[in-house]
């Protein structure tokens, strides 16, 4: 069993096998998270999927003081070694690697990346992780892009993190056919909503449209936990 914590925006908790995984951290900046004390928030691992403030936010911090490895790409970890972070596991596009949890593949993400300085902040990411317990993918920022059919055609994916915001990212049609046509993943987490102005959303017919295609669409609240 994984359970799940939403920290919100596509800040999420994923307990596996004992350990916590803590994907994209924006905490203490998202007004709509204001109840979540971020200098509570266990992780062993970090995970960051790009460079954008509202995916890193409190990553430094958050690193810091748990002494979690973060999980990034090269960029990124350059960053971050510039921060004082010195706990960095550096990866790129199309790797994978095996951790005491299960194992990281890093996919494509259609997105941009820069630091919230301004600087270069490489390819975005999202991840495939597998463990003996369930598989997930998480999208991170993307476009709906063909390449999410590799992930279904050689991954078996028993749930997944979508973006479903749109205007930044894809939107709920877009991720419906995601999951129904590329991952073959009936079962999604939503993120990347409400946040903000530019991508605030009709839960409900969210929910909806997703339930007409026989897809279940899980809109978690902030600081909810539930287990898969």
């Amino acid at each position: 069993v994984m359970n799940i914590t939403y920290y919100g925006h596509s800040c999420f908790g994923v307990e596996i096998n004992g350990k916590h995984l803590l994907f994209d951290p924006f905490i203490t900046p998202n007004e709509l998270a204001k109840n979540i004390d971020a200098t509570t928030v266990k992780a062993d691992y970090i995970l960051i999927s790009h460079g954008h403030e509202d995916h890193i936010a409190d990553a430094v911090s958050i690193a810091k003081r748990t002494n979690a490895l973060v999980v990034c790409n090269w960029e990124i970890y350059v960053w971050l070694k510039n921060k004082g972070v010195e706990n960095i596991h550096p990866m790129n596009t199309g790797g994978k690697k095996a951790f005491d949890f299960g194992s990281i593949k890093c996919v494509k993400a259609e997105h941009s990346s820069s630091m919230p300085d301004g600087t270069y902040g490489g390819n975005p990411m999202g991840f495939v992780i597998e463990s003996t317990d369930k598989n997930f993918y998480y999208a991170g920022d993307t476009a709906l892009t063909y390449d999410m059919k590799l992930i279904g055609n050689y991954r078996k994916i028993d749930f997944a993190f979508l973006p479903i915001g749109d205007n930044f990212t894809m939107g709920v049609d877009n991720a419906i056919i995601c999951c129904k046509d590329f991952i073959n993943c009936g079962d999604v987490i939503g993120m990347h909503y409400d946040t903000f102005g530019f991508i605030k959303i009709d839960q409900e017919e969210a929910k909806h449209k997703f339930s007409t295609q026989g897809k279940q669409l899980t809109l978690l609240q902030i600081g909810e936990t539930i287990s898969k």
